[in-house]
Order: structure tokens, then sequence, then C-alpha cells
């Protein structure tokens, strides 16, 4: 057995490369049962980001099902999900080039449900007894205004489009109870965020298919329910953070509803997009369900009679996306070594099975870096969370005396929260030789409301106070090299990373993925979903203007003394270029080092798997420049304005 190489931090040789990432690479969502076959959604950067729905037959054998060009993806919150349902083998789905429903029958060729306009639709369901499709909408025709939000029914026989509900400014999660005679659904207004306070309703459905004695059922402008589902025997369930955490509920009509299961956990993911799942029904008695807890999440079956929650023995730590049939279940799950896998878990064999992998490698563990938990002091007195990746490369050691650069992750959202599940990009930076922190900043999911909540009127200071007690945190444990700290981030992450580097000195680089710079342009700019998400995070726009721009890196850019490389996609409706290119003008006036990659045909967020590599190639040779490193790998230089070798 070899001797591991000695050789600094930054110079490893790794056999995780971009080439590797984005070529075994795809992304999986909406895992679904339809009868005994099983359906997923497949994005394929391969194919410029294009969405896949395949089938997994009772035989085993797996299918693609959409045919090209055919890109399953709404459009509607500019986010989407919610994008397809099956049922006894007629697809249907919203084609992204022209966010139409399409309906798909068993082999033959998708048909358009809706007509060529400015509508676009998300979160449908079946309604058979009626003939129809009943769909979130979203219609854009309006240019004088905002657009519209509203539930539709989609006639199949006349094609005819019928508005259901309308008046609020969002709704989400159509739910047909299963006899057909009762509909639920979400719904909220400005400036709440579906995270923030949402309300549930109830209503018959007509013989005309008309909704009748509608009434409110729960939720608040200050609770929010979300994930409304019909057990097998009518009754409706629902994830609510009234007790401070978001945990399970069952309605029962003029009774003050309690938690099934009153826990210290969440039961929810923010509801960034539609379809989100974390439980499913296996009977009238029993809930498999998802719940997190530090950011780690767990499997759980629970009794809904007798009340008891108990944790099933799986090797995942980041769960998502559960249905069922019968006793048998399907989700979406990694772990700490093991990729985000569509998995089957039969409950009566007590036994599970990976149908498809994300991505396909065959390397040894020993490249792979081990998150711990770390907690940290941060402002007030208070603690914040984060998973530590240490430098892992089997190959290679480091000088004596030698400290590894850290690269600080500022998660988007700012809602989203850092698990500790297998990611090819971590394992990217660690096998090379840095450190990686990943920042469960206040304002993170998983941590209960009021950890969220800990970010209202806070946005640019909890989050970036967090990330620099979280980097300093491992400097005086003596992990990480103090000289040699980096921050990325990307949308509401990026903000973060530029609030960091503009109003701190504790970073001495970042990279900033289609992040904001300018929250006044942000509020002033953005779409219809987030128009009023600032309120919350900032303040009220105009009339706390003053706030917007003490926030504002862009206004700043004088205290802005370190190298920054920008990231940003040419397509962005969230955060535009205008943005990024703003502070890169005012960098280059300055005459600091900086760095401005832009991406035709993407937008918040890269898709096709050229630009993910170039972008994640771009970074590192951007930090081997600054950092003063010699990377091992060939990698195609950038151009670094104001920066002399």
């Amino acid at each position: 057995m070899l001797s591991p190489i000695i050789t600094p931090f930054g110079s490893w040789k790794s056999p995780i490369t971009s080439d590797l990432i984005v070529a075994k690479s795809i992304k999986l969502g909406g895992v679904i049962f339809d009868n005994d076959d099983i359906y997923w959604l497949e994005g394929r950067p391969q194919e410029k980001g294009r969405n896949v729905l395949v089938k997994y037959s009772s035989d085993g054998e797996i299918t693609e099902v959409t045919p090209q060009p055919f890109n399953i993806r709404s459009c509607v919150h500019e986010y989407g999900g919610g994008s397809f349902l099956v049922s006894n083998g007629v697809v249907y789905f919203v084609n992204y080039q022209d966010q139409r429903l399409y309906q798909q029958l068993p082999h033959q060729d998708p048909k358009p449900l809706t007509p060529e306009n400015q509508c676009r639709y998300a979160d449908f369901v079946l309604d058979s007894s009626n003939n129809r499709l009943i769909s979130v909408c979203e219609d854009h025709s309006h240019t004088d205004r905002e657009c519209q939000n509203k539930i539709i029914s989609i006639e199949f026989k006349t094609g005819q489009i019928i508005t259901l509900i309308e008046g609020d400014d969002f709704y989400s999660s159509p739910r047909l109870s299963p006899d057909g005679k009762q509909l639920a659904w979400i719904s909220w207004n400005h400036p709440n965020m579906p995270w923030d306070g949402t309300k549930l309703w109830l209503g018959n459905i007509e013989s005309d298919g008309s909704l009748k004695d509608i009434k409110w059922i729960a939720g608040d402008i200050n609770e929010a329910v979300n994930e409304p589902k019909w057990s097998p025997d009518g009754q409706l369930y629902y994830v609510s953070d009234q007790s401070g955490w978001s945990n399970l509920y069952c309605y029962k009509a003029n009774v003050n509803n309690v938690p099934i299961f009153p826990f210290t956990a969440e039961f929810s993911y923010p509801h960034w997009v539609f379809g989100l799942s974390t439980y499913t029904f296996t009977s009238k008695e029993e809930i498999i369900c998802a719940f997190t807890q530090e950011g780690r999440w767990y499997l759980g079956s629970l009794k809904i009679l007798h009340k008891q929650l108990s944790i099933l023995e799986v090797p995942y730590s980041n769960i998502a996306s559960l249905d069922s049939q019968d006793k048998k279940v399907v989700f979406l799950a990694s772990s700490t070594i093991e990729p985000t896998a569509v998995i089957h878990l039969d409950l009566d064999l007590s036994q599970s099975k990976v149908l498809k992998s994300s991505c396909k490698i065959n390397l040894d563990t020993g490249y792979f870096s081990q998150p711990e938990l770390i907690e940290f002091p941060t402002e007030n007195s208070l603690t914040a969370y984060g998973w530590y990746y240490p430098p892992q490369n089997k190959d290679y050691t480091f000088p004596d005396g030698d400290l590894p650069p850290l690269l600080v992750k500022s998660h988007g959202g700012p809602t989203a929260a850092a698990t500790p599940s297998f990611s090819l990009k971590i394992q990217y930076w660690t096998s090379r030789g840095f450190g990686y922190l990943d920042v469960n900043y206040g304002g993170s999911t998983g941590f209960g409301k009021a950890y969220r909540q800990r970010l209202d009127k806070n946005w640019g200071i909890v989050d970036v106070n967090d990330c620099i007690n979280g980097a300093n945190y491992l400097v005086k444990e003596g992990k990480v090299d103090g000289d040699r700290l980096a921050i990325s981030g990307g949308s509401a992450g990026g903000y973060t990373t530029l609030a960091a580097l503009t109003f701190h000195d504790t970073f001495k680089a970042g990279a900033s993925y289609y992040g904001v710079s300018d929250l006044e342009s942000l509020a002033k700019d953005t779409h219809k979903f987030e128009s009023r998400y600032l309120d919350r995070l900032i303040g009220k726009y105009p009339e706390e203007k003053e706030i917007y721009e003490q926030r504002s890196p862009i206004h700043f850019t004088e205290q802005l003394s370190c190298p920054v490389i920008f990231l940003q996609g040419l397509e962005d409706k969230v955060v535009p270029p205008n943005q990024a290119e703003m502070m890169v003008n005012s960098l280059k006036k300055k005459g600091i080092p900086v760095a401005y990659i832009t991406f035709e045909e993407e937008q918040h967020g890269f898709r096709q798997a050229e630009n993910i590599k170039y972008a994640l190639d771009s970074e590192f040779y951007f930090y081997s420049r600054i950092f003063n490193f010699t990377p091992a790998d060939n990698l195609e230089p950038i151009n670094i304005l104001n920066y002399d070798s």
C-alpha cells in the first residue's frame, strides 16, 4: 500500500472531476405510484436540463415516457414543481417551452389540453367524476398588472376552462377527497410567503362541478399550513406550524385541532415549489412520514390511533417525495456516502432497494469526506449550526503545520437548509484539499419556527454573522487557515455572500451565483411570488427604502476589498443580470480582482451540463489564483480583471 503523497492543500489530484459530476449525474424528482408502476422525473444536464418522465414497471423495466422535445417543467411562481400526474397509465404534464398542459395516453404522442396563451399550470388533480383536471393556474395575459393566480378546471370533452376559485394572491394544493365530493386547497396573500401564513379551505363539489359551502378550516396570516392530504377513509390531514414546529394534524369539524404527535421536529419543507410530499398513508391507521431535526432527516411510522411515532431504520439522512401503494413506499433519499436515489421500501418484508440513482460512480470511499455537525456561538448569545466536511483524499496528505483553505457555503432561500447528504460538488472541493462548511444560519428550516424567524427584518445581518462565526469557530479550533477563507452562495445565498464580503473582512474571496447585490432593484424588478418577500426579511418598500440601501452591497463597494467571481444566467428573471453587472463594474473601477462569467439560455440556477462544469471549474481556478496554489487539474483559465499574475 502506497503512502499518501505530501502536497499542499488545494493541489491534490482528485478523481471527482467536473466531467464526472455532469456526465454521471441527473436530478431526480416527483416519485409517485400509479397502481403497481412507479414514475419519477429525471432532469438531465446532458440534454440541456430537459426533464423526462420515466416509468419503472412491476417487472423491473425502466422506460422513458415523454418523447423529445417535451420538457416537463412548470413556471408557476417561476420555480414550478407539481408538473405531472399519472392515473391508470394516462399522463398529464406541463411542457416547459409553451407552458401548456398535455395529455398522453399509453403508446401515443402527447396532445395539448390547454390553448396557446399566457397561462401557466401546476399542481393538478384528476376529477374523474366530472371528467376534468383541477389545476392551479397563473394568468399572465394582463400586462397592466401583476399576474392572476386561481384554481381552474379543464373539461376533457369540451376543452372549456372554468375558474373555480379566485380572489387571493396565491393558491396551491387542490386535493380531492376519495369520494370526489369535496375539494381542499390552500391560499395566501401578500406579503406572506407560504411558510409565513396560509389558509386551508374546504368546499363541496356540486353536481355541475362548481364549489359550494366553502369554509376556511385551518391556518391564518401567522400560521403556515401546507400539504393537505386525504386518508383512505376520507379524513383530511395537513401540516401546521401553529405549535412552533411543523407537525401533522387531522381536521375535525368544530374541534380545536391539535397535533397528532406533538414533536420538536419539522414534518415539512418550505414550499418554494409545488408537489412536495413528506408523508403518505399506508392505511387509515398508519402514516409513513419524513421529519427533520438539526438538519438531518428521518423516516418514521406514525400510528394514528395510538399516537406513536417509531423511526424506521433506513441508512439515509435526507428524505423527500414520499408516496405509497398499500404497504409499499417510494421516496427520494441520500446518505453521506450514497447519492440521491429512488428508493422502494417494502414494509411487510422490511426490505428496501434502489430503483434509480442520480449518479453512477465507482470510487473508493477514501476520497469522500464525512460531515460532522458543529454547533457554534453566534450573536446575541445564541447558537447556530453547520455541517463541516474536512479535506479528505486517500492519496494525499499535507505538509506539517499546514492548514486547509475553507469554503463556506451560504445556502439559498434563505429558508433552505444544509443537510448531511451526499454531494459530488462538495466532495469536489474536499478531495482537492479544501475544508467545506455548509451553514444552517438563523432563518434555515428544520430548527423550528423561532429559528427561522431569526431572519425577520434581519436578512443580511443574522445570516452573515452566522456564516462568519462558523468560519471563525473552525479557525479557533485549529481546523482551517484563517487567511484563506472563502464564501460562496447562489440566489439568496449569493446575497449573504456579497454582504459578508462587503460589510466584513473575515473572508478573503468569494463567489456569487446569481446573487442579489441591490435589494431595492430586487424589490422593484422581481416576479409576483417574491415581490413582497422582502417585507418580512428587510422591511416594507418603499416606506423603509433607507434600510434597503443600507444593506445593499452595491452601495458600499468602497468597503469591499477582496476578490469576487460572479456567475450569472442571462435569462434569469428572479435576479436579473444587471444585479451582477452593477457590482462587477464597481469592482473593476476600484481595481479589485473580479471575474464575471455569463451563461446564455440559463435562468435562476444552471441546468446545462457544460455550464455546470464550467462554473465549478471556474470558481476553483479563481481561488487557486487568489490563494496562490497550483491545481492538479488542467483547468481552462478564466479572465480575472485587475489581477496581475
